[in-house]
């Protein structure tokens, strides 16, 4: 792989990739056969095509998973390979298995650490909740185990890869993936020296099996998780330390399963105090800079922590003229951006920032989100045109010096949700800046917003962070309340809008 940021796609595989798929095959599995027969891979998308699954970059298969259905019942209990798959490589798919189980999943060598191989993982428990399976089951190697063989039994070394005192490539990451150890098997496959003909039964349960769900593999994702950060302004030495804090954050919101990430407008200013004795605009400038440089580090954070990240917003010299712009780094590689477009006293004052002049509305896998800018988010208007083209999620980066400008964007912010029925998430800065004009002191209260209705919390707002405190706040918001207020809601908002007096807005630019 090259350096430049991966443009992901997951999607079911294909008869014609059958070619693809075995050099890639042969790549990772070169010392245990290397790849299955084409008709064994044929057979798999004829009778199971949704739990065939790869991921592509820029066209090119570089992960994928295979999948077989199994009745629970007979294989949850102790089994050996080909009970799998024969010694001639036909494999024992059963039509009516309820059942999922987990066959090969491979990454090619370019692209491990991007974590992939836990996306197709992901991919794969979201057919099992689509598909109301009971479970997916699989048989672990232990390939390590020969290293230790000597001084310790299997369950003894089983045990230490569980408790993090040993590494197992393939136990170690089926338990970070949330599969639990069923029982052990032996025999399963008695030709693997490595793990000494030993094997797993590993298993990851449904929680929702019993629910009468008929969707398919590519079902539009419903319950959304969304991370805001209220970020501590601190003195910065360099880009480094700005950027490692940022990712700190972005672990941390990934490993809670987070959609998305919010960080908050302008939260890069710290960098205006590495160099002194510039005036206002000299200094926004210079922290123009760094923007380039930002948004590619953010997108590569997006595609490897497995997350959305709206990147606060930074200004952005272009053609003469600085804007304020907000980067939404999808986790499949794609950039978009918002420019903020209502420029408040202070920034043309001191700052000479230009608006921007579209509005857009984004497609992501977890919903259509917009962005407004702190001060935009005090604009009716822009709300609506959002909601006019469907959005689902609106977030708003914010700088706010004093409690009163907070509370204009936190009362503006609600409002949006309520008018607009839609989920507001808000995300603002905190701390102090002295050796940096104009943004010495900050105040925020981050928080999540929903509509105002009998499907929401009484107060209309999901979770709301400590005033004035470094911290992560998160909120799962289902997006199919949303469609049940609109045709359901004790008032429907924008049902009942009045065109016969003021008409519509017209749409701006939706996502491209």
């Amino acid at each position: 792989m090259d350096n430049n940021t991966p443009k992901l796609s997951l999607r079911t595989i294909e008869a014609s990739d059958y070619p693809e798929l075995a050099q890639l095959m042969d790549l990772v599995f070169h010392d245990v056969g290397g790849s299955w027969p084409r008709m064994t891979i044929m057979d798999l998308i004829h009778q199971f095509p949704d739990g065939q699954i790869c991921i592509e970059d820029n066209g090119k298969i570089v992960g994928a998973a295979l999948t077989i259905k199994v009745d629970y019942n007979r294989f949850s209990l102790p089994h050996v390979y080909t009970d799998i798959i024969t010694e001639n490589n036909v494999i024992q798919n059963q039509v009516t298995g309820d059942a999922m189980y987990g066959l090969d999943v491979f990454v090619h060598p370019d692209y491990r650490g991007l974590r992939l191989g836990r996306r197709l993982y992901d991919a794969r428990k979201e057919l099992c909740r689509s598909k109301n399976f009971k479970a997916i089951l699989a048989g672990g190697r232990i390939p390590n185990y020969h290293k230790h063989a000597d001084e310790l039994s299997v369950t003894e070394y089983i045990e230490k890869v569980k408790r993090r005192e040993l590494h197992d490539p393939i136990l170690s990451f089926q338990l970070a993936n949330d599969f639990d150890v069923k029982r052990l098997m032996r025999g399963y496959l008695p030709e693997d020296d490595s793990s000494q003909g030993y094997a797993t039964l590993l298993e990851w349960d449904n929680f929702f099996y019993e629910e009468d769900i008929t969707s398919v593999h590519d079902i539009e994702k419903t319950l959304v998780r969304i991370g805001v950060v209220q970020w501590q302004m601190r003195a910065m030495h360099n880009l480094d330390d700005l950027m490692d804090q940022a990712e700190f954050f972005v672990s941390s919101l990934s490993n809670y399963k987070a959609d998305f990430a919010l960080f908050p407008e302008f939260f890069n200013a710290p960098l205006m105090g590495m160099k002194n004795g510039q005036n206002s605009v000299e200094a926004i400038r210079f922290l123009a800079e760094f923007s380039e440089d930002i948004k590619n580090r953010f997108s590569q954070m997006a595609v490897t922590y497995n997350i959305n990240i709206i990147a606060g917003s930074v200004p952005v010299f272009e053609d003469g003229k600085l804007y304020n712009v907000s980067y939404l780094l999808q986790r499949d590689g794609s950039i978009d951006a918002q420019y903020k477009i209502h420029i408040t006293p202070h920034e043309q004052r001191d700052w000479v920032i230009d608006g921007g002049d579209n509005v857009k509305v984004f497609d992501t896998d977890a919903g259509r989100v917009g962005i407004l800018i702190c001060y935009d988010s005090e604009f009716p208007e822009l709300g609506r045109m959002m909601a006019e083209q469907d959005v689902q999620i609106i977030f708003v980066p914010f700088w706010t010096d004093t409690k009163n400008g907070y509370q204009r964007v936190r009362i503006c912010s609600q409002a949006r949700a309520i008018e607009n029925e839609c989920y507001v998430a808000i995300g603002g800065s905190v701390g102090n800046l002295p050796r940096v004009d104009n943004v010495d002191i900050q105040y925020a209260q981050s928080a999540v917003f929903s509509p105002s209705d009998i499907y929401f919390p009484h107060d209309a707002t999901l979770t709301e962070a400590s005033a004035n405190t470094e911290m992560i706040i998160f909120a799962d918001v289902d997006l199919t309340k949303l469609k049940q207020l609109n045709t359901e809601g004790s008032v429907t908002n924008l049902k009942h809008r009045r065109k016969d007096i003021y008409g519509e807005f017209i749409r701006s630019d939706s996502s491209e």
